[in-house]
């Protein structure tokens, strides 16, 4: 059975519909809960992807972040084998570093709550996994860092705010600054451990809370394209 390697760094920032998509796929996903003491594996023989989840930590320091340059290198070796790797919020910053790019504090602040990103649609209908996609999503952001391109990488989205919110770095491994895999109890989570956090960037967690039903149906098509795009990219290996 294939197997997909998911760094999770905080209990929140679960797989959520990542893994579920993955599972229905019938791949089977080996959870590292950095959190609870695992540590990443030395590299990625013997799995078939990889999946890095967010997490409140600088993609760029080690401080509070033991793991980090454990987790730099499996995504080092995904880009090598050409293995295919996603990188959500954090590990999307993760993922720039590996390729080259740079990551620190966005010039705009927090963006946090449901808002648009537009695809850059001339290279999204050329991706793998965007193609076919709308031109713009209502996602969930939660971010304060934000990070530049990496060298050669493909832009695949941005936002009124901040200008890199996907890409993909080599021909199979992707950065999403948003966070596509949550449902209605993963906001909640997200509520429970960050609300303060939103309220003290003047966004209402009873806001985003109002708005998650809703906008978690109406991304579900294109989410569900999406990560079972990404799953079938797993299953081949």
């Amino acid at each position: 059975m294939p197997t997909c390697l998911v760094i999770q760094h905080l209990p929140p920032e679960g797989p959520y519909l990542i893994a579920e998509a993955l599972e229905n796929a019938g791949i089977s996903v080996e959870l590292c809960q950095v959190f609870a003491g695992d540590r990443p594996a030395a590299s990625l023989d013997g799995y078939d992807g990889l999946v890095v989840m967010g997490g409140p930590m600088s993609a760029a320091s080690d401080d509070g972040f033991p793991t980090r340059a454990a987790e730099i290198d499996l995504l080092e070796d995904a880009l090598e084998r050409r293995l295919p790797a996603l990188g959500v919020c954090l590990g999307a910053q993760l993922l720039a570093i590996a390729a080259g790019g740079k990551v620190y504090p966005g010039a705009e602040g927090p963006e946090i709550g449901w808002a648009p990103v537009s695809l850059v649609v001339a290279e999204a209908e050329q991706d793998p996994l965007f193609r076919d996609l709308p031109s713009e999503l209502t996602v969930l952001h939660w971010h304060g860092d934000t990070f530049d391109l990496p060298p050669g990488a493909t832009h695949l989205a941005r936002s009124k705010a901040y200008p890199n919110q996907a890409f993909r770095a080599g021909p199979r491994a992707w950065g999403l600054q948003f966070h596509l895999e949550v449902d209605v109890p993963a906001v909640d989570a997200f509520l429970t451990a960050f609300g303060v956090e939103a309220a003290g960037c003047g966004v209402a967690p009873a806001d985003i809370a109002a708005r998650a039903g809703q906008a978690v149906a109406a991304l579900a098509p294109e989410r569900g394209k999406l990560l079972d795009r990404f799953a079938g990219l797993v299953r081949q290996g």
